[in-house]
């Protein structure tokens, strides 16, 4: 109680709604001169922030006369484009949903999950109508399409389907952005579906301004109107790691790739347009550097670059420090934690470009303010910050899921806090290394050994372009590593170079954990956004479609 009996209470305008509308509002008007950049092969389009708020009052008010409701889903199967972006903020500012569709998703996860959704309308990239084609039979809930440029119509069925350049120009734009309760639902999407159907998470309004505020700190990428960003990660993964509302925020340029996502065409981008940063998972890397050992490649330009999705090989990492001068930093995060959880920034006392500051940007990440983490064991006590005792990281925090939409799965969360089924350690500076997957984590005798780990080691080897490590049963141990490797000489492959390379592992794990078990094979499965696809390994194994080299002892 304060003097005079008066209760001390906050003057602030509590009731200030932290909306997408917000970020795009400031956007355009205080940085309505910073660009979203889309390439096309060879030269770009430049339309500034201003004009993609215009734009997307033009496409609301567009959907509000093709029905589209409040809380109703919207769907788009676009690249990274302009014209995806101003679904973005033109689809929840008008109280809707955007609801990105992964674009490589075979045909049963894509039905399954438009479906599950019931997605009111489609936006669609004319290029991707043979792709989408096969399925549109099999999307009762889909009343019409929108069509971005170019494309065969036919292909959509007796739908109605409108062009999206006709479908604005038809509007006049005197629309007005309504009033948004902070905490209703903005965008959705749907985890990988690696270990069943995927499921939906949805975003609200207030979660996507608190994780974009989050990412824009000196802490994370800290973006600024100075910066050009490319993003590489598509609009469909996670909402581009929340790059889009970042951007309106700070100012920052988005460069946007469009179709245009080979490797060498990255580059031509970059070179061009002089990008500062840039977001992609370790394959597109890896790539990048592949062409830059073809030819001479410029990328001076970037100051930073961000990799997430999987665990990058140190080699790889070391590689571009040393030839190109550029910092990659490994980032942490899920589809259910919107996704930014954490980023490996170095602390301040270390050396930058040291082998010290080398050992930190590897780390999973670094605890971002705003999400709470713990680590429990297998009885369900949490272990203690000491950077050695590992368990099942846990999270929360305001852009952390608390549920998945339409289903009850309580075994993924545990007293209020998401399990996010990854395995690590945590020390006292907050920083986190992710040994393995819950899932894929090999139990040998007793004893855990991470696959990621003997990933990451056979990738620094000279003979090997990429490997997978995955658990097969023993009757000893009950369990023991088969590495899966791609060669970079295919020719190679024998009995051998399996023996090279578990003397190559050998002095860098303990002896028992080097596998004894190898195949070479063409390539590593991945999953849609790029990652490892264990479950296919591990198939291809039960049924013997693996020829096996076993080492003697």
């Amino acid at each position: 109680m304060a003097r005079n009996g008066k209760r001390i209470e906050s003057t602030m305008q509590d009731d200030f709604p932290l909306t997408i509308t917000s970020i795009l509002r400031h956007g355009s008007r205080v940085f309505g001169a910073s660009e979203c950049v889309t390439w096309q092969g060879d030269h770009a389009r430049h339309t500034t922030y201003r004009q993609i708020e215009v734009n997307a009052r033009q496409l609301a008010q567009a959907l509000t006369r093709l029905g589209v409701e409040p809380g109703d889903p919207v769907a788009t199967f676009c690249w990274n484009n302009q014209e995806h972006l101003e679904a973005y903020y033109a689809i929840p500012c008008m109280g809707a949903v955007v609801h990105t569709l992964n674009i490589r998703l075979p045909a049963h996860q894509l039905t399954h999950i438009v479906n599950d959704a019931e997605d009111k309308i489609m936006i669609v990239d004319g290029s991707l109508l043979p792709v989408l084609a096969p399925v549109v039979s099999e999307l009762p809930s889909i009343e019409a399409f929108i069509v971005i440029g170019d494309g065969d119509t036919a292909l959509l069925g007796d739908r109605p389907v409108h062009r999206y350049d006709a479908l604005l120009d038809a509007e006049d734009g005197a629309y007005t952005w309504p009033e948004l309760d902070e905490k209703s639902a903005a965008a959705m999407c749907y985890t990988s579906g690696t270990t069943g159907d995927p499921r939906g998470v949805v975003y609200s309004h207030r979660s996507t301004f608190l994780h974009a505020l989050a990412t824009l700190t000196n802490q994370c990428v800290g973006s600024t109107e100075a910066d050009r960003q490319l993003t590489i990660v598509p609009m469909f993964h996670v909402n581009a790691w929340g790059i889009p509302f970042a951007a309106f925020l700070s100012g920052t340029t988005m460069h946007m790739p469009d179709r245009y996502m080979t490797p060498a065409a990255l580059v031509d981008f970059i070179e061009a347009e002089r990008s500062t940063l840039a977001s992609a998972v370790p394959t597109i890397w890896g790539g990048i550097l592949q062409v830059g050992a073809q030819r001479e490649i410029d990328l001076s330009s970037i100051r930073m670059g961000t990799s997430g999705g999987a665990a990058m090989p140190r080699s790889l990492m070391e590689t571009f420090q040393k030839q190109y001068g550029l910092p990659l930093i490994q980032g942490w995060g899920m589809t259910e934690t919107s996704p930014v959880g954490g980023l490996a920034r170095p602390p301040a006392d270390v050396e930058p470009d040291s082998a010290e500051d080398l050992d930190y940007r590897m780390k999973s990440g670094r605890l971002l303010a705003g999400v709470q983490m713990r680590l429990v064991d297998d009885e369900g006590h949490e272990v203690p910050w000491d950077g050695t005792a590992t368990g099942e990281i846990e999270v929360r925090g305001p852009w952390i899921t608390g549920r998945y939409f339409g289903i009850d799965t309580p075994e993924k969360f545990d007293d209020g806090w998401l399990r996010t089924g990854d395995i690590g350690t945590m020390d006292d500076r907050g920083y986190f290394q992710i040994s393995d997957r819950l899932k894929d984590v090999i139990k040998s005798g007793g004893e855990w050994i991470s696959s990621v780990e003997l990933e990451n080691l056979l990738a620094g080897s000279p003979e090997v372009a990429e490997a997978a490590v995955v658990g097969i049963p023993d009757e000893k141990w009950t369990e023991r590593p088969l590495a899966c490797v791609v060669l970079r000489s295919p020719g190679d492959a024998g009995e051998d170079v399996a023996a090279t390379l578990a003397s190559f592992l050998a002095g860098k794990v303990a002896r028992w954990q080097v596998p004894e078990n190898w195949t070479f094979i063409e390539e590593v499965p991945k999953t849609t956004v790029g990652k490892f696809d264990k479950k296919v390994l591990r198939a291809r194994f039960g049924r013997g479609e693996l020829e096996i080299l076993r080492l003697r002892d």
